[in-house]
């Protein structure tokens, strides 16, 4: 009891930026339902609220399938970095060889080379490859990740090496080790690297600009710029547009967020 005065401040301090991070969500969501004579007003809730911006967006742009393309290109981004890097840490980890540090050095230090030092060199093979307007031609370079490599090879360092060399004796291969213990084990930090991974797939812009040639292959963050030109930005739109394409994050995250709070907090207690 004479500990609650004291956290007050800690809890009205978490209320306040709990606030100022939900309030440009709140935003974006009374500018979607506003009508385009109240896009300017700052009224906290539109006086006639209007589905008539979603509406706008369906018809303008081919939304549903630019959905389908992000979800399926963030899905597939998402697993194949989750798989590489698995195997990539499981390796390093099991089969230690002389230059293992300096392996780790190099993925690391490839994390740090900006995405535009490579476009080019991706754009050219892509283009050679046949991938250019193509969910795989936006997957394939992102298919493995140095940070989903990193994020494995610490988890899996923390693994109990008597459970492996148990289950060795038992007679269980490098691939039944991996895949019925290691893995299961490790599901605070797959799910944690799952959601990153499809999150910054989602936000993906520079690269399906670069390789996209038609709005029906685009993903999300294309079809936004749809709403945006020198004439004026379609505000009411635009926010409805975006939206929508917030609602898979959100659902992710709320099948997701109970393994994602314990990985933060296992990382915590380290």
């Amino acid at each position: 009891m004479t500990n609650r005065p004291r956290q007050l401040p800690v809890h009205a301090m978490m209320i306040v930026l709990s606030v100022l991070a939900l309030f440009p969500v709140y935003w974006m969501i009374v500018t979607a339902l506003k009508p385009e004579t109240e896009i300017f007003s700052t009224a906290l809730w539109p006086k006639a609220p209007s589905l008539e911006n979603f509406g706008y967006v369906l018809e303008a742009i081919p939304m549903l399938r630019i959905l389908w393309n992000t979800a399926l290109m963030a899905s597939a981004t998402a697993a194949a970095q989750v798989l590489t890097g698995l195997l990539a840490a499981y390796a390093l980890v099991r089969w230690p060889f002389p230059g293992v540090k300096l392996a780790q050095a190099v993925i690391g230090l490839s994390w740090l080379v900006p995405f535009q030092v490579t476009m080019i060199p991706n754009y050219v093979l892509a283009t050679e490859l046949g991938l250019r307007d193509t969910i795989a031609g936006l997957v394939i370079p992102n298919a493995a990740a140095a940070f989903a490599v990193i994020v494995f090879y610490n988890a899996m360092r923390s693994f109990p090496k008597e459970v492996i060399e148990a289950a060795r004796m038992d007679g269980a291969g490098a691939s039944r080790i991996l895949w019925q213990i290691v893995a299961p084990n490790m599901r605070p930090a797959l799910a944690a690297l799952t959601v990153l991974a499809f999150i910054s797939a989602w936000n993906e812009y520079f690269w399906p600009l670069l390789l996209t040639r038609h709005i029906e292959n685009a993903v999300v963050q294309i079809g936004l710029e749809m709403f945006m030109s020198q004439e004026g930005n379609q505000w009411g739109p635009m926010m409805a547009a975006a939206t929508l394409a917030s609602l898979p994050i959100l659902a992710l995250y709320l099948v997701l967020h109970r393994q994602i709070i314990d990985s933060f907090m296992r990382s915590g207690l380290k």
